[in-house]
């Protein structure tokens, strides 16, 4: 998981401040998720727990009310129907992974999650929805970047 995170911000970095932010955000969140992960008992560390979960809410939020939006808009902007496209098919996608997101914070925030077996379970289970999260947004951000970098060299 930590190393399409990297590859994500090697592709995309400088492309734009808010996508560089939020993928370094990307980057904390994978680190804080393979702590959890490591951690014997980490259902009852509930610094941890705040800690994850806490960058957790910020990442899903941040691509809802901030990247997603400027990914259409450049879209829009440069008249990217193809691109437009894809986020019509990504978006349900990420947005149901956003419910699951949440729905492990309000399960399990602030060590509310006091059985080891679930709670290894439920992070196992988030954990692979992240990674197919990462996939859908990378997918998006691939075809905007890609679209838009060739659109600016023609017209250089």
């Amino acid at each position: 998981m930590l190393e399409s995170c990297q590859n994500a911000q090697e592709r995309w970095g400088g492309v734009h401040k808010l996508i560089d932010r939020w993928l370094v955000e990307r980057g904390e969140l994978v680190m804080a998720f393979q702590e959890l992960r490591k951690a014997q008992h980490a259902f009852a560390d509930k610094a941890k727990h705040q800690h994850f979960c806490e960058i957790l809410v910020d990442y899903v939020s941040a691509w809802h009310f901030e990247v997603y939006e400027q990914l259409i808009n450049e879209a829009k902007a440069f008249d990217d129907k193809k691109a437009l496209k894809v986020a019509e098919d990504t978006y349900p996608l990420i947005d149901a992974i956003t419910e699951s997101a949440l729905a492990f914070n309000d399960e399990c925030a602030d060590g509310k999650c006091k059985d080891t077996e679930r709670f290894a379970t439920e992070l196992s289970k988030l954990g692979a929805l992240l990674q197919e999260r990462f996939l859908q947004e990378d997918r998006l951000i691939d075809e905007l970047h890609n679209a838009h970098k060739e659109e600016a060299t023609e017209q250089a």
